[in-house]
C-alpha cells in the first residue's frame, strides 16, 4: 500500500471521527435533559419547579412608576402587651420591595408566648401581597418587659386590579394558649392568603 493511499485511510478516518464527534455534540443537549429529567439531578432545572410546602418563588419583577398603591397597616391585639406598627400607612409602587417593622413589647410581669396572624382587605389583593420575609404564623417568647421589633417585607404584584388603590394589612396578635381575639372588623370571612414565612431567629 503507497503513502498515498495510507493518507487518503488517514483523512477517511478523521473525516469519520470528525462526523461523529460533531453529530453527539448535537445530541449532547436533548440527551442531557433527559438524563436530567429522568434522574432529578439537574439543580437548575429543580429550583423551577413547585415544591410541595416551599417558599413561593418571588418573581424580578420590574416596579410600575406609573401606578401607587395606599397600604395601610393595622393591628387587632387585646392583651397586657403593646403591639403596633412603626407607620401606619405608606404609599408604594407595585413592584416595589418594602420593609415596615412592627413593635410589640411584652408589658406582663411575666414571660409570655404568642404569635401573629395576618388578613387582608380587600380580598383580590390577597393574592397579590406577597410576603418575602415576615413573623406571622411563628411562635414567639418573650420576657417581661422584653421589646421587639419585627420587619415585614413585601412586594405587590404589578398584576393588581387596577381598580384596587388602597391595601390594608391587619395582624391579629394573640397570647398562644389563650383565647384568639376575632378578626378585625372589615376581614370577617376573608381568608389569609398564603405567606412567605421567614424565621428571624431565636426571640
Amino acid at each position: 500500500m503507497g503513502l498515498k493511499q495510507e493518507n487518503l485511510k488517514m483523512v477517511g478516518k478523521l473525516g469519520v471521527i470528525t462526523l461523529g464527534m460533531f453529530a453527539f455534540g448535537y445530541a449532547l443537549v436533548p440527551l442531557y435533559k433527559a438524563i436530567c429529567e429522568a434522574t432529578g439531578i439537574n439543580v437548575l432545572a429543580l429550583t423551577e419547579r413547585t415544591v410541595p410546602g416551599a417558599q413561593p418563588k418571588v418573581l424580578n419583577t420590574q416596579v410600575d412608576r406609573s401606578r401607587t398603591i395606599t397600604v395601610e397597616f393595622d393591628v387587632n391585639a387585646r392583651g397586657p402587651w403593646h403591639f403596633k406598627p412603626a407607620v401606619r400607612t405608606l404609599q408604594v409602587h407595585p413592584g416595589e420591595l418594602t420593609t415596615v417593622l412592627y413593635e410589640f413589647q411584652n408589658i406582663q410581669n411575666r414571660t409570655m408566648a404568642a404569635q401573629a396572624i395576618p388578613s387582608y382587605a380587600p380580598t383580590q389583593a390577597a393574592s397579590h401581597f406577597n410576603k418575602l420575609e415576615c413573623f406571622c404564623f411563628t411562635q414567639y417568647t418573650l420576657a417581661p418587659g422584653e421589646k421587639k421589633e419585627w420587619p415585614v417585607a413585601f412586594v405587590i404584584d404589578p398584576k393588581l386590579p387596577k381598580d384596587v388603590t388602597t391595601i390594608t394589612l391587619s395582624y391579629t396578635f394573640f397570647e398562644v394558649g389563650g383565647k384568639v381575639p376575632a378578626a378585625p372588623q372589615g376581614m370577617v370571612g376573608r381568608a389569609p392568603a398564603p405567606v412567605v414565612v421567614t424565621a428571624l431567629g431565636a426571640v
